[in-house]
């Protein structure tokens, strides 16, 4: 019986699963944060997977799972100085994370941006430069 050892097959390379992780930018083309980020990432090599989460909103499982992997709270990715957080009253700190993840969900124009995820890391690209920390 072969022994097994922890090489990889012959022709093939011993590469982490996180160095070839898809990429994931949740992108505003109106905003030039976002479209610094998406350059930097292109500028790398990399042809990422584009969210328009203002056309297609993250839901709120999937904003608690790019959260866990920036390990922040949903208070932490508001856009503070859209008259909207203001108008619905978001500085209550009584609101739960629960509740805070359905406003971020019901209104996408509060998301801080932009946020890019690869594998199990995730950063909030401000200022667009940070995306370099993951890609």
């Amino acid at each position: 019986m072969a022994k097994l050892s922890g090489a990889p097959p012959q022709g093939t390379t011993n590469v982490s699963a996180g160095a070839h992780a898809k990429v994931t930018i949740y992108y505003n083309p109106k905003c030039r944060k976002s479209r610094e980020a998406l350059q930097i990432i292109k500028e790398k090599g990399i042809d990422p997977e584009i969210r328009n989460y203002m056309e297609e909103p993250p839901s709120k499982a999937e904003l608690s799972e790019v959260l866990r992997k920036m390990g922040r709270r949903p208070r932490d990715i508001f856009r503070k100085s859209e008259p909207l957080y203001k108008d619905l009253g978001l500085k209550n700190k009584d609101l739960t994370d629960d509740e805070l993840l359905t406003y971020l969900n019901e209104y996408p124009i509060l998301i801080e941006r932009p946020i890019v995820v690869k594998g199990q890391r995730a950063v909030l690209g401000r200022p667009p430069e940070d995306v370099r920390r993951i890609i």
